[in-house]
């Protein structure tokens, strides 16, 4: 299953007010905090004889992927993913997204230094469902997801950098390496008012950058390929869904519920042939589900487009995608769709009228 990967700054270093949410930094930098001491430097755990040996080849398989990551992708080199904490958890945090009951619009949260993002996350999973149960009694439809990784945005660097976790360490290797480049990306170029923007682009690396770390290696190639056509099937498949739901929001108000409900219950039936390994994800899906979904997929084929525009050039794409970050949030989105078509520059200083 897909799922969305949460963006946090350690609350430790930022003042708790300003935002309201003296509760949730307070978790916020409790967690953090614990994932720092927990983590030790990969060569630490490389030279303890109590590592286990499936766990020290992964490790190790992570160390050229970041170093490939730096040399290969163009993404930041620095501390990140050098240490490694077992966290003893399935997920390192747990999400809250939330969106109304007949439409998409994620609920948005504030933080400083991070901006505005469509979730909120919380380390304690308790927590986090008590939170989504009072938006639930607010008439939000809600979602608590577990979350493999977060990014730190390089701030953490003064602490370690962000590690390496036992909650995707035995990834796939493919998937492996996408986690890995994924997050990297986010501290290469992230703008605090688009979530969707921040997230396609972190994943157009993850999927593009796999594939140059596979390449020498057609096995594990073939297996991430298998993988991200699943992933394609089911993506297709919500996407329609998504654009049937929109298309009853926009219809009479007496007969939304109903038809919701029928869209709903046609996608529950076919996925088990169209989506195999998802039907958990439609059983259990709401448009906080799809909402947060597309904030990931809409805009993932404009950055593969630009990243052929730029020569497949590493350096040039994120040269390009900096250049889109001072536009407004419409701009650089319709600047970005109109790139699936190849008919924009993504250089301000060369457009007419600039």
């Amino acid at each position: 299953m897909i799922s969305a990967r949460a963006l946090l700054v350690a609350a430790a270093a930022l003042s708790l007010s300003g935002c309201g949410a003296v509760g949730h930094w307070g978790q916020a930098a409790g967690g953090h905090l614990g994932i720092v001491r927990a983590a030790r430097p990969v060569s630490d755990w490389l030279a303890d004889p109590a590592t286990p040996p499936e766990l020290a080849e992964r490790l190790k398989l992570t160390q050229q992927m970041r170093d490939f990551a730096t040399a290969r992708l163009a993404l930041p080199d620095n501390n990140s993913y050098r240490r490694y904490a077992d966290l003893k958890r399935p997920a390192v945090v747990w999400n809250i997204v939330a969106a109304p009951e007949f439409g998409f619009q994620l609920k948005t949260w504030c933080y400083p230094i991070m901006g505005c993002a469509g979730y909120q996350g919380w380390f304690d999973r308790d927590a986090a469902q008590r939170h989504a149960d009072e938006l639930k009694a607010e008439g939000w439809e809600v979602q608590v997801q577990p979350i493999p990784a977060y990014s730190t945005l390089g701030w953490s660097r003064w602490f370690g950098g962000d590690p390496l976790l036992n909650t995707f360490i035995r990834y796939p290797e493919g998937e492996l390496a996408a986690m890995v480049f994924h997050e990297l990306t986010h501290q290469r170029v992230y703008t605090s008012d688009d979530t969707g923007f921040n997230e396609a682009y972190a994943t157009a690396v993850e999927m593009l950058g796999a594939r140059e770390w596979l390449a020498a290696k057609p096995e594990a190639l073939v297996a991430f390929e298998a993988g991200r056509a699943r992933r394609a099937r089911f993506l297709a498949l919500a996407r329609e869904g998504r654009e049937k739901l929109k298309a009853v929001y926009a219809g009479p108000a007496e007969s939304r519920a109903e038809a919701k409900a029928a869209v709903m219950a046609e996608l529950r039936e076919r996925a088990p042939k169209e989506a195999p390994g998802y039907e958990a994800w439609f059983q259990r899906a709401n448009n906080a589900s799809f909402a947060i979904l597309s904030a990931y997929d809409e805009l993932v084929p404009a950055f593969t487009r630009l990243f052929e525009r730029e020569g497949r050039d590493w350096v040039k794409f994120h040269a390009a995608v900096e250049r889109l970050k001072p536009l407004a949030r419409e701009e650089r989105r319709a600047t970005l769709k109109s790139l699936e078509g190849g008919t924009y520059d993504t250089d301000p200083a060369t457009r007419p009228g600039q």
